[in-house]
């Protein structure tokens, strides 16, 4: 089931999630640089293909990685434009990917799936992602696994960035104009996502990537990474 977007007559309000991704979307004919991202990558290469989901795909770039490996995946975001660009992208290259427009705060599906990718689920606008994240994990199979990505810290270039050393970011706990704005850690992620014994822990821990600015900075970022696992079911 989605929730498609409904044009809306009046000025788009910058408190609707989906005009604040959709005029964000607008600024560009492409945001995201279309690769997958370098957590994503170096955490489940090494998985055997199976069904994906992606939550908050954006323009296709994880999904499409996941897809060029054999994996069949299913997209989702919540702003039209960056799904059609994801569905776009993906026919480009000749790939079968099925990409959703949905609000993933009020989002459901009865499907299960071997990998649910959530990366860098984080907005200035309110938003409910542990609960995304723990109806994320309902969704993983006996065996399969839960990949949460987030920024740790903002970039150096953000509005919400703390003082920090030159080229470094550095946490911190919300914008002062902002409360919503806290920076996820792994171990408040593995609390909110609140997993029974049937789960193995394979990875929480914060991880560094070098990154590029819009202006050509550079600067190395942190990530909170989790990586979960599902135990099999015993026969």
């Amino acid at each position: 089931m989605t929730h498609q977007h409904a044009a809306h007559a009046l000025e788009p309000s910058p408190d609707d999630p989906t005009d604040f991704w959709e005029n964000r979307y607008a600024e560009k004919d492409a945001i995201w640089s279309g690769r997958a991202n370098r957590m994503l990558v170096d955490t489940v290469a090494e998985l055997a293909p199976g069904r994906a989901l992606d939550l908050g795909c954006g323009e296709g770039g994880d999904a499409i990685w996941l897809a060029e490996r054999g994996w069949t995946v299913t997209g989702v975001d919540i702003s039209p434009t960056a799904v059609a660009r994801a569905d776009r992208a993906a026919t480009d290259r000749g790939l079968s990917a099925e990409f959703l427009t949905a609000d993933l705060d009020i989002w459901r599906t009865d499907e299960t799936f071997d990998l649910v990718s959530a990366c860098f689920l984080q907005s200035p606008l309110a938003f409910g992602r542990e609960e995304v994240l723990r109806r994320a994990a309902g969704l993983v199979r006996p065996g399969g696994h839960l990949l949460s990505v987030a920024h740790a810290a903002a970039p150096p270039w953000s509005k919400w960035a703390a003082p920090a050393e030159p080229g470094r970011a550095r946490a911190a706990s919300c914008a002062a104009d902002d409360p919503t704005m806290v920076f996820p850690t792994p171990a408040g992620d593995l609390a909110a996502l609140a997993l029974g014994d049937d789960w193995e822990v394979l990875i929480a821990q914060v991880r560094t990537r070098p990154a590029t600015g819009p202006d050509g900075q550079q600067a190395t970022l942190d990530d909170s990474v989790v990586l979960v696992r599902r135990h099999p079911e015993r026969s």
